[in-house]
Parts: C-alpha cells; structure tokens; sequence
C-alpha cells in the first residue's frame, strides 16, 4: 500500500476505501490514438499502474531523472466503492464513490522504444508517482456522467480538453472489461482515457485541471 497516498474528498473528508491499483485504458479517444500514429482498438486496451503510482495531486510533481521525456495525460478517474459508501452510485459490476482528475504520466521515450521492440511496457507507465491524482467528487452529485468536460492548462495555456461523450467504451464496457480481467475491489482507481494533445512536462511547469464546474485542482513539476 502506499502510505503517503489516501483517497480523499473534496470537502478535505479522507475515504475509509483502501489504496488499491489502478486499471487503466489506452486509446479510449480516437483523436489520441491519431495524434500518436496508433490504430483505434476494437476493445478496451487496459493496462495496471501498481498503487505506489498514486500521489496527490496537490504534491509537486517530481521527473524521473535521466529517464527520457515525461508526457501527461489527463483522464477522468473514478474511485470504485464497496457499495457501502452514502453517495455511491452503482455501475455495471460495481459501484463508484467518487469521480476526479487524474494524470497518467508517461515515459515516452522509454514507452516507444518498448513497443518498438515487442515488449511489455509496464515500466514506462507504473513507476512511483506516476499517477498524480485529485480528490473526488460524490457521483451524485454530477448531473451527467455522459457529458462531462474536463480540461488541462499547462502555465496559463490549454493543452488538453475532452468530453466523456466522445470516449470510445463508455463507463460500463469499461468497468465490465476491467472486472473481467483484473478483477476491480473497494479502492482501486480506474483511469477512463485521455484526449488528445499530451506533452512532455518541464521542470517548472505549472498545471491546473478541471473537471466541468464540479473541481478544479492545481499542481507543478518540481524544479
């Protein structure tokens, strides 16, 4: 478990949920896919970030050093809940506590070079810290998970934007795949795909997300 990582609220209210994994879909928006000369999938492509991956987003970011460059990539997350948390929200095969923001952070160079080659890419996306990640807001309280924008400004400017109605699977084909798969339990984090316009990150960058009119979280690299 990672000790330094909790599920939280947004009113500052610490969830009881374990730290769990994160389950993970690549190439969910087709414009993705495109902007890094990826074909479209024709199911979920999922892959796991271990727990030590999740940091809080309000802690600064911190690049690998000497690992190549770090890209961002901002998704929308769903905290999975046991079905006994007030304000869950069932969804396929299990329910959700809590919807936020998370960036899947990504050694780019290392990733490319592993696909290149055949291999597993694992390490280029669940090194520690890899998945910086906000406090949740209750589901009931949103009114339409199907239409919800959320965005990325990097120093003031905007670098990502997405819409939930443009996710190729939809929230439940996601989870039901995830579940069948992995298996998804009390505290894991499910990460839904990011829309295009992903980057590297430089030191010093100063990062603000936001998820429709329901959150807004800020962060930056570390020096």
């Amino acid at each position: 478990m990672n000790t330094a990582y909790r599920h939280r609220f947004a009113d500052g209210t610490v969830s009881a949920l374990p730290v769990g994994k994160v389950v993970c879909v690549g190439r969910n928006y087709a414009a993705h896919a495109r902007e890094l000369n990826n074909p479209v999938p024709a199911a979920p492509l999922l892959f796991l970030k271990p727990p030590s991956a999740l940091t809080p987003l309000e802690q600064p970011i911190v690049l690998p050093a000497g690992r190549g460059a770090v890209h961002h990539e901002l998704e929308i997350a769903l905290l999975v809940g046991d079905g006994r948390q007030p304000g869950s929200v069932s969804c396929g095969p299990c329910s959700i506590a809590g919807i936020g923001l998370a960036l899947d952070l990504t050694l780019r160079d290392l990733q490319d070079r592993l696909k290149r080659d055949g291999h597993p890419w694992d390490i280029a996306k669940g090194f520690a810290g890899a998945c910086p990640c906000s406090r949740f807001v209750p589901p009931a309280g949103i009114e339409d998970w199907r239409a919800l924008s959320f965005e990325l400004l990097v120093n003031g400017c905007p670098r990502q934007a997405g819409n939930t109605g443009d996710m190729l699977f939809s929230y439940a084909e996601l989870l039901a795949s995830m579940a069948f798969h992995f298996g998804l339990a009390g505290g894991d984090v499910v990460l839904t795909g990011t829309p295009p316009g992903v980057a590297a990150l430089q030191p010093g960058d100063r990062l603000l997300l936001r998820l429709g009119d329901y959150l807004e979280a800020g962060t930056r690299v570390a020096s």
